[in-house]
């Protein structure tokens, strides 16, 4: 038999990351919480806690049959969606942000800037996988530049529906 088990991100409710993460263990059900050491400081001294780093997420590896059984625990609100599916996470996504996690300590996530000029890639809809330029940013959206069919069609995109091509050799 296959294995069809792929990652998932689910969305819990506030502060419930740790508890659901036990919750779906508890069940035999694959699950990563990534936690982030923290020191904090106290008034007489200072003590390294565990927080979760994505507030509100934890990732479940399961096949599509398990997915009621992780939509009816506790603390649970739903899947991620993209494209109207529960959005799978890549294998190598996961170990990376555990690789990371267990050299790191106090890191902050930072939400990546779409800039005028910066290539992106469109994420949903008709140009779906389609290179672009952002031409100027507005708000929560970005006018962008693409190239088809000996035209140069300018068009709104939300940003969230935008991916930053990451120069070669970089790692950005």
């Amino acid at each position: 038999m296959k294995n069809d088990k792929k990652w998932y991100a689910i969305y819990t409710k506030p502060r419930w990351e740790k508890k659901v993460n036990q919750l779906l263990t508890e069940k035999g059900i694959d699950t990563y919480c990534p936690l982030n050491k923290v020191s904090r400081q106290w008034s007489d001294r200072v003590k390294v806690v565990h927080e979760p780093l994505f507030k509100s997420y934890v990732f479940t590896r399961i096949s599509p049959e398990e997915m009621t059984n992780v939509r009816m625990t506790s603390g649970v609100l739903n899947f991620v969606y993209w494209n109207s599916k529960p959005a799978v996470v890549k294998d190598k996504e996961i170990e990376l942000i555990k690789r990371f996690l267990d050299e790191y300590d106090n890191v902050e996530l930072e939400e990546i800037e779409i800039k005028p000029s910066q290539k992106v890639i469109i994420k949903r809809g008709v140009f779906m996988e389609k290179e672009a330029e952002v031409i100027k940013v507005l708000n929560n959206k970005a006018v962008v530049s693409i190239n088809s069919l000996g035209y140069r069609i300018v068009a709104q995109v939300k940003k969230s529906n935008l991916e930053v091509v990451r120069k070669q050799g970089t790692g950005w």
